[in-house]
């Protein structure tokens, strides 16, 4: 299948293109290679021109939460609505003109953490306005129909990341330096294996599935006992990690959801295993250790 995509070579799209080629024939629409999504006639153009493809992956975000808060009073004109809403927009036109259909990449963070769970059937109540625009461009995929799909992903990670380094490479920076990891003790989110990633994309467009799916990890926990999960698989000492609060962590921060934990249910009952953190953070580490890709 021939695949238009946006962000394919960030952290999280370039190994869905690593793992799924060559079954899928990738184009990547990104500004490393001369693409500017927030120019409506060039990606327009560039999605319609191409007769061969059959899905637009759209991974291409501004994730930048506290830049976002940063410019929250400029609304429309801020970075995060321009590329997270109106770049969505025009993709979309383009999808519609062209009868391509769209997969487009959403967050926990769409959800305000008051719950214990979350269900792909929870409405949504955004927080900050990272997360506020990561929504309303779901949103409007959704509005496709048929023709639209939205998976939720959360907290990303892999072996050999690419591009900006995800959370446990970050935490495992700190630790081959011999610094502490202060992380909240009494916040859950649910990291999520790329590779995990790439098979769901593969068998949601290869089903042209519709609608929202979770495509998160298996298990929830907090970031404090995931530096320490780190800390015991690559063998440096948990006493460097310490416990505090959501409230004192994210304190002058942009909001965030305290408990971000979705439901994975629906991906799963499609066959795809949706590793928890404990077996893909040592994956991540075997990986990396024997130098496999």
């Amino acid at each position: 299948m021939r695949i238009l995509g946006t962000g394919l070579s960030g952290l999280v799209g370039s190994r869905i293109v690593e793992l799924l080629s060559p079954k899928h024939e990738f184009e990547n629409y990104s500004l490393e290679n001369g693409v500017d999504i927030t120019n409506r006639d060039d990606i327009i153009s560039r999605i319609t021109g191409d007769t061969k493809a059959s899905w637009v992956l759209h991974l291409a975000a501004y994730t930048n939460v506290q830049g976002a808060e940063a410019e929250k009073t400029l609304g429309e004109q801020s970075a995060a609505w321009k590329v997270n809403v109106t770049a969505t927009e025009y993709i979309i036109e383009a999808c519609v003109r062209s009868g391509k259909r769209l997969l487009y990449v959403d967050t926990d963070y769409a959800f305000d953490g008051t719950k214990q769970s979350y269900t792909e059937e929870d409405s949504v109540h955004p927080l900050g306005w990272y997360a506020v625009t990561k929504s309303e461009g779901a949103k409007r995929v959704l509005a496709l129909g048929e023709k639209g799909l939205v998976i939720r992903i959360s907290n990303p990670y892999r072996a050999h990341p690419v591009g900006k380094k995800d959370f446990a490479h970050k935490m495992l920076e700190r630790f081959i330096s011999g610094q502490e990891i202060i992380a909240p003790a009494d916040q859950l989110f649910v990291p999520t294996f790329i590779d995990d990633i790439a098979t769901a994309v593969d068998t949601l467009i290869s089903a042209d599935a519709r609608g929202i799916y979770h495509v998160v990890g298996s298990q929830a926990i907090s970031p404090f006992d995931a530096a320490k999960k780190i800390a015991q698989v690559y063998g440096y000492p948990e006493s460097l990690v310490k416990p505090t609060t959501f409230a004192e962590y994210f304190a002058n921060r942009a909001p965030a959801p305290q408990y971000a934990v979705l439901v994975n249910d629906k991906i799963r009952a499609l066959g795809v295993t949706m590793r928890g953190f404990d077996d893909g953070i040592t994956q991540v580490k075997q990986s990396e250790d024997s130098g496999a890709a």
